[in-house]
């Protein structure tokens, strides 16, 4: 890849920046995404993806806070009835059937379970990723979507895994309905322009001197194409705003969105908060990592704030 971005600049800088855009922005296969199905009986998580390969769902649609796309969400209703709901956001070039561990560990708790596909992933409509920015307006369309089907008397948890993490931060920073008590992100990044700037020189070798204009550029083409500027999706500028209470987990081995972005994270938020940082985990593994102790912990947390 490194190879081919050096013949690209080379031929032509807007053509570089135009092949970055589309691989950042554009869904499609990605190489660096690992887009297998298979559900392994080594996989710690075996039980809960089979599970949620089985239970029913309802499928929920709507249409995005922006643009008029047709979203698509799973809902799956707790065994016995409750005020506890939980919105699932997953990652980049995921959908909610990634997620499936983590609505078997929700629904484990008791948790009504709403895990929506992402604009632009899944069964859902949409032309480019957004990496969080525009999703923050849809995840609130979906809890007030949630708040109807319910009742007022709904108790919220938001949680998300990666750009979902993110997704969960920059939601975090708008209005939210009063139903929303409290806020879980597990890898999520700071902000796109740094996740961009470390990818752009960790997966593709690309030079931090060509690295600031490339991305100048392709925040122009994103504004024109997707509607905002990179430099606007931050999770901390949304973070500074957020008062609800919010559990940061990162896995200390992570090399795809770098551990050290959590702590940046933890110290913007401006509500009751908590930090674990996993031992031996890599990027998105924390749950898979430590099964038993991810439970424990978000059990924790939540039962301060959820009843």
């Amino acid at each position: 890849m490194a190879n081919w971005y050096c013949r690209s600049i080379n031929h032509c800088n807007l053509c570089s920046e135009l092949l970055l855009f589309s691989v950042a922005m554009v869904p499609g296969h990605k190489d660096f995404i690992n887009n297998s199905t298979k559900i392994a009986k080594s996989d710690p998580l075996y039980n809960q993806k089979i599970w949620f390969k089985h239970v029913k769902k309802q499928q929920w649609t709507m249409e995005s806070a922006t643009d008029n796309y047709r979203l698509v969400a799973d809902y799956i209703p707790a065994a016995k009835p409750t005020t506890k709901n939980v919105v699932i956001a997953h990652g980049f070039m995921g959908n909610k059937e990634k997620m499936g561990e983590y609505a078997a560990l929700f629904h484990q708790m008791g948790y009504n379970v709403l895990m929506p596909d992402a604009r632009a992933h899944g069964q859902s409509q949409g032309k480019y990723i957004g990496y969080g920015w525009p999703e923050r307006y849809d995840i609130r369309k979906w809890t007030n979507k949630l708040i109807r089907h319910n009742g007022n008397n709904s108790q919220i948890v938001i949680f998300g895994v990666s750009m979902g993490g993110a997704t969960t931060m920059m939601t975090s920073g708008i209005k939210l309905p009063s139903q929303v008590k409290a806020l879980v992100e597990d890898c999520g990044y700071t902000s796109l322009n740094d996740e961009l700037n470390y990818e752009a020189g960790n997966l593709y070798g690309i030079p931090k001197f060509l690295r600031v204009p490339l991305i100048s550029t392709m925040s122009l083409i994103n504004r024109t194409q997707n509607g905002f500027f990179i430099r606007d999706a931050s999770s901390i500028d949304m973070l500074h705003h957020n008062h609800r209470p919010t559990l940061f987990i990162h896995g200390a081995n992570d090399n795809f969105v770098p551990t050290k972005m959590v702590y940046r994270n933890y110290q913007a938020t401006k509500g009751k908060k908590e930090l674990w940082v996993v031992p031996g985990a890599g990027y998105a593994k924390s749950y898979a990592t430590h099964p038993v102790q991810y439970q424990r912990h978000l059990a924790e947390f939540l039962n301060q704030y959820i009843k």
